[in-house]
């Protein structure tokens, strides 16, 4: 019996091992290098810093997880991980299928428990925008506890795109998903997105190549989403990127340099800091 045991774990442990070594190896170019770059080209990391990599149990932030992981062992020493966990109301078998992938990708999770799937359970307007500020909140208060001067969030280059459209179409603006931010509400705090450069397919071919199973997000409202009831304004912008890029292969990438590319000699207004101006103002 102890021989089976110690068999099972020494499978698990070089199963761990594979997954950690394939960041550097076979998806280098797609994953492990975009991730440095964006760290170097946005500036996002400084010595003394105390990050709380926050974990919602998808793809994208396990797989920062195990990027920063490297980036620690291999990389820069000089700053401190919490690998953090917020549990906002998760049924038991989805919070157990969170905490089986951290222990078979060795991180070492810190969770806490919130109740705002409940709170945003009844409302029809804009749940998913509601439940992103409230985990954020929540982040940020849970991280700055816990000593941490950043969070760090799981989006990728394809978030990016989707929200410059969402914008547009949406909210009658131009703006971006910024690499990092200071926070508003917690002094002292600041947000980075360490994955702005790796795209989409990338993370999924990852966790594909290992037969990895995540989280999608595990709320009510993805539930229905995943059922067909409802359809999100991102799952609209992902299938129109998708109808685009098969006219061009320069479609995404045009979109994100159009917001890196602002010609403020040819727009009719913008808002900086709080303030609006008007092409006319210096016509």
């Amino acid at each position: 019996m102890e021989t089976i045991i110690l068999t099972e774990k020494m499978s698990a442990e070089e199963k761990a091992k594979k997954i950690q070594r394939s960041i550097v190896k076979k998806f280098r170019k797609q994953i492990w290098c975009k991730f440095t770059k964006a760290i170097r080209e946005y500036d996002l990391i400084q010595d003394g810093d105390r990050i709380a990599v926050c974990i919602s149990g998808g793809k994208d932030s396990m797989l920062m997880a195990k990027l920063f992981q490297e980036l620690k062992v291999h990389g820069r020493n000089n700053f401190d991980l919490v690998f953090l966990v917020m549990d906002p109301g998760y049924q038991q078998r989805n919070r157990r299928q969170i905490e089986n992938n951290a222990r078979l990708l060795g991180i070492p999770i810190t969770v806490f428990e919130t109740e705002i799937f409940d709170a945003v359970a009844d409302v029809d307007d804009s749940p998913c925008y509601l439940c992103a500020r409230m985990r954020r909140g929540y982040l940020y208060s849970r991280a700055k506890e816990l000593g941490c001067n950043k969070i760090a969030l799981g989006h990728h280059y394809d978030d990016v795109i989707e929200t410059i459209l969402m914008g547009m179409f949406y909210g009658a603006q131009i703006e971006t998903m910024m690499p990092k931010l200071h926070s508003m509400n917690f002094e002292g705090m600041e947000l980075i997105r360490p994955m702005y450069l790796i795209r989409e397919a990338d993370i999924q071919a990852w966790r594909d190549y290992h037969g990895l199973e995540f989280l999608q997000c595990a709320c009510r409202f993805t539930e229905n989403c995943a059922s067909g009831r409802k359809h999100s304004k991102r799952d609209e912008m992902k299938e129109l990127i998708g109808q685009l890029r098969d006219r061009s292969s320069f479609i995404e990438q045009n979109i994100f340099n159009s917001v890196k590319n602002v010609n403020l000699n040819k727009v009719i207004g913008y808002k900086k800091d709080g303030e609006i101006y008007h092409f006319l103002d210096r016509y």
